[in-house]
């Protein structure tokens, strides 16, 4: 038995069984319901994280299960103030699980998931698991067309009076500010003020003669170049032919760049491949797309996401009118900063892309490696306008950062010291096991910090079930076999 004299740092409980230690552990934790734990109803202490939500895993600090998701938290917890999310954390610690969980509860809940721009396929099967729609884009893999976005065109002859026109605005309002998102990051800079006019006026135009057919590019560069006289007189030619093929010079070889001659063409110059089921899952799969070709990815990621607020927009309207049910979304917007650095004004054409939706019932996760990624921009209205997703998200998803992302992370949300330090004790690297000799998982894979404006952040471990782990392997084109030296005759690969 210890000796009793010893220091008043040492705890425990004398007697029978008894002892000193410096540490007394934590007693262990069940979950019941009151039916099966009678006895001991009404319990003392109540649980110290939500139970209102999908089901994440162990809070670190206590053990106890957290239940965690912008939707139910928004609506039936009245925790956050909007149904939103901005997930960061540095690469390979989960932050795409986390978002694939919730897709996982959310499709026992009936909110469907969209994941708007894939650009490595991981998420493809998750939404083929839970029978969802793959839309492959890519260079001679498949396109999209940004002026009938999301296929919203074909529920205008569903729709009646001011909703019909409610729903047209929209069209008209995503394509305008599709486009010049498209030539902002085709040419680097943002289209001029005369240029908007004209591409407005150049829809209004496209919209009379196609009406709810849906028109492609080269119908736009057409209108552009038969100078129809509304047109003109946005242009300020002053009548003079020369004038105006001058004034659209700029705006006319962008939209050639749009329109298959160019870089981007190939994606944006035909009819979309295959048009979004608003009733399923969907992932829009771009991984086809180089990982060097920044530009095209960006102009691709900004396509599926304005596709998906869009395809949602319609399916409102349509319930709104009676012909369609309301169906309640969540929609993924993935790789924030590549899309973020394709451009100057691109702050603005992203916010521009969320904010347009009209409807209710959607849910939304921005994501993103650090705060250095919004840092990064050129503009300084830029760099301001981007941490306004941050400060605007209903709630904050911190992976592991380093230390230099702390002063970053604190002028968006409030960060305590203390969770300062477990943020950066989560970004360090797997150690290696020499008796393995495998690399150890990073201390910090799967674990999280759930921040809603300047509360206490909670702190968890998310868990996966079996039936998870295939779909959420990230790696798997390193579990295929390696073909050995010498056998590639044999098997045709030569």
């Amino acid at each position: 038995m210890l000796s009793r004299t010893l220091p008043a740092r040492f705890k425990g409980f004398k007697g029978p069984g008894g002892g000193w230690s410096t540490v007394v552990q934590a007693p262990n934790e069940w979950r019941c319901s009151t039916m099966q734990s009678c006895g001991l109803w009404p319990f003392s202490v109540g649980a110290g994280t939500p139970m209102i939500g999908v089901p994440m895993g162990q809070q670190l600090s206590t053990g106890s299960t957290l239940c965690c998701d912008p939707i139910n938290w928004f609506m039936r917890a009245h925790l956050i103030s909007n149904p939103s999310v901005f997930v960061l954390g540095r690469p390979g610690l989960g932050k795409s699980t986390v978002v694939r969980r919730w897709a996982v509860g959310y499709a026992h809940q009936g909110v469907i998931t969209m994941f708007l721009g894939d650009v490595k396929g991981e998420h493809v099967p998750i939404i083929k698991a839970l029978g969802g729609q793959v839309i492959t884009l890519g260079p001679g893999v498949g396109s999209i067309n940004v002026l009938d976005p999301g296929g919203a065109l074909h529920a205008l002859p569903h729709l009646q009076g001011k909703l019909r026109m409610e729903l047209h605005d929209a069209i008209h309002n995503r394509r305008k500010n599709m486009l010049r998102a498209l030539i902002t990051i085709s040419r680097g800079s943002r289209p001029t003020q005369r240029e908007g006019s004209i591409l407005d006026r150049a829809l209004r135009i496209l919209d009379d003669r196609f009406g709810t057919t849906s028109p492609l590019m080269s119908d736009l560069l057409d209108i552009i170049r038969e100078a129809p006289q509304e047109v003109r007189a946005v242009a300020l030619d002053r009548g003079s032919d020369e004038r105006y093929r001058d004034i659209t010079e700029n705006l006319e070889s962008s939209l050639i760049d749009l329109s298959g001659s160019g870089d981007l063409g190939d994606v944006f110059s035909n009819h979309t491949s295959v048009q979004i089921d608003p009733s399923r899952p969907v992932v829009f799969d771009i991984h086809a797309i180089n990982d060097s070709d920044q530009t095209l990815r960006a102009a691709a990621l900004m396509a599926c996401w304005d596709a998906g607020f869009a395809a949602v927009d319609a399916n409102h309207y349509l319930a709104k009118q009676g012909v369609a049910p309301m169906r309640h979304y969540f929609l993924v917007l993935d790789e924030l900063w590549s899309a973020l650095r394709s451009g100057s004004g691109m702050v603005d054409r992203v916010d521009q892309v969320t904010r347009l939706n009209r409807t209710f019932g959607v849910g939304q996760a921005l994501i993103t490696h650090t705060m250095s990624d919004l840092e990064s921009l050129a503009e300084p209205q830029d760099r301001m306008k981007a941490k306004g997703f941050v400060e605007r998200a209903g709630m904050v998803l911190c992976g592991g950062l380093p230390e230099k992302e702390m002063p970053l992370l604190n002028q968006a949300i409030s960060v305590s010291r203390v969770e300062m330090n477990l943020l950066k004790s989560w970004s360090t690297p797997g150690a290696w096991d020499e008796r393995s000799g495998m690399e150890i998982a990073p201390p910090g894979q799967g674990k999280f910090l759930v921040k809603v404006g300047g509360r206490p952040g909670i702190p968890f471990h998310l868990k996966l079930t079996p039936q998870e782990l295939d779909p959420n392997d990230t790696n798997q084109m390193w579990h295929m076999p390696v073909v050995e030296a010498g056998k590639e005759r044999a098997l045709g690969i030569e």
